[in-house]
Formats: C-alpha cells, sequence, structure tokens
C-alpha cells in the first residue's frame, strides 16, 4: 500500500484545513487508516483512525474539532480540521495498517499561527 497525503497549510487560530489521503495498491487489506502528529521535540501521536467498519476514534485533544471519514472505495481518508489551535501545529502523517504490515505516507506540514 502506498500514501500520498496532502492538503497542509498555514492557517490562524480558528481556522480550518482539509487533510487529504491518496491510498493505492492492495487496498482491499487495509484494516486501519489514521493521521498521526509530530509536533518539533515530541512523539508522534495518534490523533484519529478508522476501521474498515467505518468506526472512529480520536485523540481527546482533537475531539469535537477534527472528523476522520474517507470515501466508499477506500482510496482516500481525509481529516477535516475545525477551530485550530497553535497547538494543532506539526507534521501530520497518513497511516494504513494492513495485515501485520504498516504503511507510512509523507508528512505534510501544518501550522497555525496564533
Amino acid at each position: 500500500v502506498q500514501l500520498q497525503a496532502s492538503g497542509g497549510g498555514l492557517v490562524q487560530a480558528g481556522g480550518s484545513l482539509r487533510l487529504s489521503c491518496a491510498a493505492s495498491g492492495s487496498i482491499l487489506s487495509i484494516n486501519v487508516m489514521a493521521w498521526y502528529r509530530q509536533a518539533p521535540g515530541k512523539q508522534r501521536e495518534l490523533v484519529a483512525a478508522i476501521r474498515a467498519g467505518g468506526s472512529t476514534n480520536y485523540a481527546d485533544s482533537v475531539k469535537g474539532r477534527f472528523t476522520i471519514s474517507r470515501d466508499n472505495s477506500r482510496k482516500r481518508v481525509s481529516l477535516q480540521m475545525n477551530s485550530l489551535k497553535p497547538d494543532d501545529t506539526a507534521v501530520y502523517y497518513c497511516n494504513a495498517k494492513h495485515g501485520l504490515i504498516t504503511s507510512w505516507g509523507q508528512g505534510t506540514q501544518v501550522t497555525v499561527s496564533s
């Protein structure tokens, strides 16, 4: 599975961004797709995940502000980010779990100015 992320950028606090991740390859084998983020000097952390059955989970810090979704073909997963805060500034990574394998996309920078 190959992942291509897009949609990062610079936004003011309170604004919105939408990240998108396009998957190719053995798409039907994907069990979970997720977004992680890594801020400077911090560990990579899970932001949101969506399973093959459609269930989702979110980090407490983004609940109520971020929404993860995917299209019916499972070829694309999106992360709608609203009410952004400076603490959301990080490199965001798309992630897919298929069987015992985890694939990562390249990161996309999200910068939220105060």
